[in-house]
């Protein structure tokens, strides 16, 4: 990225009182990935695709990728969906201790070391370093000191800077983002009370502190490209709850920023907010937006209904082999439940109930699985052999049946799949300035 990169833009814009933002996409599923792409080529935005640690790091991550890999996808993928590889923004999540938060912090910060020097090496050009959260040494009784998580995020930038400048990989220095959101990343768990905004002290800590940690260290050069500070405007999302936004209870936190010539907010979280819940966000200075879950969840309900139509279609078939998705799916996270188990509450119905639908879509942490992948290409194989019955579409894909009957998209499984994740991706268009008005609202 360079001084005029599109996060530089965007920063300008708000500074400017223009209602500017860019959706940073987190997630690495293929076919989010693919339909922002299409999305971007669309519309003209900018493209921002972010892994979080446990996502992409040394070890695989639940993708099975590292960083150099991750990136090795991207820049294979961008010009067979005829987008320009290096307009993609490339940025690294929750970069930090938080995958190996159950070891000494020492340990914990060392793999954290090796992650975020990776990540740059490999190109990424934003970088969020969190190390908000406690490893096993720290005091289990009390909440970690900003100044101690502050003190670390900048080991952590220092990192990042003595790599790029080992291994420049032919762009700009990294940008960085700070601070984290309250609750921890991944979505509440049950209904809460009410969801709390981040104060304004809370806010100017955290600056204040990390700058102060980043000088300690002779960065301040690198402070120069902190370009967001990751807070709590009021947006959540549970199992089956939804936190709306209020921009009323929001007002001082947005107008606190304004103080800061280089600084906006990045709000995560922002999975399933209405398109003008959206915009707003983005009008009070919320101005990258985190998607993720939301993505997949749209992914995995195309999926599903185009599991329901090959039912229908295969019924007393003997000659064609069904995939059965969905059971496959379940079987798959029943066998391997680490990343729904601590997760999901209830009784063995309501479980079951949230492994497939609940809105904290920990499904998504299965679709790279072999057996999965399987069942998933004979779903496309086993429905791609003709056009899909109309009446069918009607019944279990509505939007994509209207805009099949329109001309928009055409009637395979793929291209159905895409425009499921599309119709999500299109809100934040809208948000960030970049659709007149939300167009696809109804998925």
């Amino acid at each position: 990225m360079t001084r005029n990169s599109p996060l530089s833009e965007v920063i300008a814009a708000q500074k400017r009182g223009e209602s500017r933002g860019i959706a940073s996409i987190c997630s690495a599923n293929p076919w989010v990935i693919e339909a922002m792409l299409q999305q971007a080529r669309a519309t003209g935005e900018p493209v921002l695709i972010e892994s979080t640690c446990n996502q992409v790091n040394q070890f695989g991550g639940y993708t099975g990728w590292t960083p150099d890999q991750f990136m090795a996808y991207l820049r294979d993928l961008a010009p067979r969906q005829e987008f320009p590889f290096d307009h993609i923004i490339v940025g690294g999540d929750h970069l930090g201790p938080s995958p190996w938060q159950d070891e000494p912090a020492a340990i914990a910060m060392d793999k954290a070391k090796i992650l975020i020097r990776d990540c740059v090496r490999a190109g990424y050009t934003k970088i969020h370093l969190d190390a908000s959260m406690k490893c096993a040494d720290d005091d289990p009784h009390r909440p970690l000191d900003t100044r101690i998580s502050a003190a670390r995020a900048a080991e952590l930038a220092q990192v990042a800077e003595k790599a790029f400048s080992e291994h420049p990989p032919g762009g700009a220095p990294p940008y960085y983002v700070i601070g984290t959101e309250v609750p921890l990343p991944g979505g509440v768990q049950e209904q809460e009370e009410g969801l709390s905004v981040t104060s304004i002290g809370d806010v100017a800590g955290t600056i204040e502190s990390t700058k102060e940690a980043f000088f300690a260290r002779g960065l301040e050069r690198a402070w120069e490209r902190v370009i967001a500070v990751v807070v709590q405007p009021g947006v959540e999302y549970g199992d089956a709850t939804l936190f709306e936004y209020d921009r009323a209870r929001a007002a001082d936190l947005a107008r606190f920023i304004e103080g800061y010539d280089g600084l906006i907010y990045e709000a995560h979280s922002t999975d399933y907010q209405l398109a003008e819940a959206l915009r707003q966000l983005v009008e009070d200075h919320f101005a990258i937006l985190k998607v993720g879950p939301a993505l997949t969840f749209s992914f995995r309900e195309g999926v599903f209904a185009l599991a329901a139509i090959e039912e229908e279609l295969l019924a007393g078939r003997q000659d064609v082999e069904p995939s059965r998705v969905r059971e496959v799916l379940d079987k798959t996270m029943l066998a391997n439940p680490i990343y729904w188990q601590k997760y999901y509450q209830g009784d063995d119905q309501a479980v079951h109930l949230k492994r497939k639908y609940s809105f904290s879509d920990r499904s998504r942490y299965y679709w790279p699985v072999p057996e999965v992948q399987f069942s998933l290409s004979r779903l496309i194989q086993n429905l791609g052999e003709q056009p899909l019955p109309l009446t069918l579409l009607s019944q279990y894909l509505p939007v994509q049946y209207a805009r099949i009957r329109g001309g928009e998209i055409a009637n395979v499984p793929r291209a159905i799949l895409l425009d499921k994740v599309r119709s999500v991706l299109s809100d934040y268009s809208y948000a960030c300035g970049y659709l007149t008005g939300p167009a696809r609202r109804n998925r």
